[in-house]
């Protein structure tokens, strides 16, 4: 499934639920299904910045992709971190840095999180793909 596809199956997926406390809770109930975080990477060299919740994420680099765990000490950001892992784990790099900049939007997460919540999942995002451009460069050289 491309990246495309996958927020394609998102936006039909919050679409079933009728209102925002019910996607919410769907979110987090995305973000109890994370496979536990290895207790080595939660350092401050995997921590986001710019999120106001604790939020790590840790790379893992396969010949073709890049795989992602993550965490936070939040419920709901924890959700929001699984969601960006159904869009971003074990994707090629490429496939990263072509994604749509709208994600947030498109998603219609913008419209009910609150305004520091929306700048952390912007942060989230960004580390991804910061993650996505170092590895391109590294296999490039």
């Amino acid at each position: 499934m491309t990246i495309e596809q996958t927020i394609a199956h998102l936006q039909s997926e919050f679409a079933d639920f009728p209102d925002w406390e019910e996607r919410y809770s769907h979110i987090i109930s995305m973000g109890k299904g994370l496979a536990p975080y290895r207790e080595e990477f939660r350092t401050e060299e995997f921590k986001v910045k710019g999120c106001q919740s604790q939020v790590w994420l840790h790379p893992s680099i396969t010949e073709n992709a890049i795989h992602f765990e993550a965490d936070s000490d939040a419920l709901i950001v924890k959700g929001l971190v699984a969601l960006l892992m159904r869009i971003f784990d074990d994707r090629t790099p490429k496939e990263i840095l072509d994604a749509p900049q709208d994600l947030v939007h498109r998603l219609g997460l913008d419209q009910h999180l609150s305004n520091n919540r929306t700048n952390g999942l912007a942060s989230m995002l960004k580390q991804i793909k910061l993650y996505a451009l170092v590895y391109s460069m590294t296999r490039t050289t």
